[in-house]
């Protein structure tokens, strides 16, 4: 039997869930499967191709009820000429088209749950549900799965833990050249001596830009930021207002100099590598927090506030001895940021190095990209009674 795995995405632009959706396509096809994917499309859909799936275009975003019931029919009709086996859906608007077409169809229906979704009224959280109605939910950490299990009482055996798994090959320090660092450090304008504090997201609100700027504003004021510049490595995505008033937050605090606005950065793994710390300084909950698990994977220390799954991440004390710490895990405050980002900038080079290996080490231990890809096709065999996990080659 070759299975046919159909998932669903808004969009192949950029994120978790996306590079999920490719990393799951490249799964099923070397386990011998067939996979395609239902999407409007975008940057990244290139990437489902060259794994060997196929893209079948719709407008899968849509959050208008009546075209959710008429992308349902489509799916009925893709599902059965496709002669699709098992539907996973990635995000909440093509879940709930996905949900009433695998129900129509009688075929197992599989959810992500990737994001910590608000829930501010009865609509809301109706709406939220599709997430949890999956045969099996997969959620991203166990901090998205004590979510579930409160939120919509998910029975346990409905719930799959399979955090996001890094892809070791690309974020090895062993394999990040000099050139490479040295191509962003000059682009940056980062000389000789400076320590990079790398804040690496989307420039929005929640994720915590103008904390940090407030932090290295404190650390400048009391003489403990001499060698530190932060690069935020993000997109605006249209947000010109916020950018604006980041500039103007950076200009009040004095450091002006020390922020870097450097928009969206294609290697990333250079730039966690060109790190002294990565800062994850979101002010709500993260589902998982790639960006924690990718900088420790390079071997790059972690800081990060103690909301959501990333504090899963980071190894900190007082949950670990000191000796065994790959960061810091505080409070959502530029004051609770403050003493980590001092002793982080402080530390010698062979005490820094010495927490990048284990943090490495530990990342390759916990969150590795092939096991995120077996424990997913396991899912997809328990539902179809086939034997993906064990066939795919790697």
């Amino acid at each position: 039997m070759r299975p046919t795995i159909l998932q669903i995405i808004p969009h192949l632009d950029t994120g978790g869930a996306e590079l999920a959706t490719i990393e799951i396509t490249d799964a099923v096809i070397r386990a011998g499967g067939r996979a395609l994917v239902v999407t409007a499309g975008g940057r990244m859909a290139g990437r489902v191709t060259s794994a060997g799936g196929e893209i079948i275009t719709l407008d899968a975003g849509t959050k208008n009820p009546a075209r959710i019931w008429r992308n349902a029919a489509h799916l009925v009709e893709i599902a059965q000429r496709e002669r699709v086996d098992l539907l996973h859906a990635r995000s909440r608007a093509p879940a709930w088209s996905a949900l009433i077409a695998a129900r129509r169809m009688k075929k197992p229906f599989v959810t992500t749950y990737h994001g910590a979704y608000g829930e501010k009224d009865p609509f809301k959280r109706l709406y939220n549900s599709v997430m949890a109605r999956g045969d099996v939910t997969i959620a991203n950490s166990q901090y998205t799965a004590d979510l579930v299990r409160s939120r919509y009482r998910t029975p346990l055996d409905r719930i799959a833990v399979i955090p996001r798994g890094v892809d070791i090959a690309r974020f090895d320090q062993a394999v990040i050249s000099v050139e490479r660092k040295t191509k962003l450090a000059t682009a940056w304008g980062i000389t000789p001596g400076d320590r990079v504090v790398l804040h690496a997201a989307r420039l929005t609100g929640w994720k915590g830009q103008t904390i940090l700027i407030d932090a290295m504003g404190q650390l400048t004021t009391i003489g403990r930021a001499s060698n530190a510049v932060v690069v935020m490595a993000g997109d605006a995505q249209g947000r010109e207002s916020y950018v604006r008033e980041l500039k103007a937050r950076a200009a009040a605090a004095g450091v002006a100099d020390r922020i870097k606005l450097v928009g969206h950065v294609d290697d990333i793994a250079a730039a966690y590598a060109l790190a002294y710390v990565t800062v994850v300084a979101s002010t709500e909950p993260e589902a998982f927090g790639r960006a924690a698990a990718e900088a420790l994977a390079v071997g790059c220390p972690v800081i990060t506030t103690n909301l959501g799954a990333p504090p899963e991440i980071v190894l900190a004390e007082p949950a670990v001895p000191a000796d065994a710490t790959t960061g810091w895990v505080v409070p959502v405050s530029a004051e609770g940021i403050v003493p980590a980002l001092e002793a982080a900038l402080s530390m010698p080079v062979a005490q820094r190095t010495a927490m990048g290996n284990r943090a490495a080490a530990d990342i390759r231990t916990r969150f590795t990209l092939d096991r995120m890809k077996h424990d997913t096709l396991a899912v997809y065999d328990r539902l179809l009674g086939t034997t993906m996990a064990a066939r795919r080659a790697d």
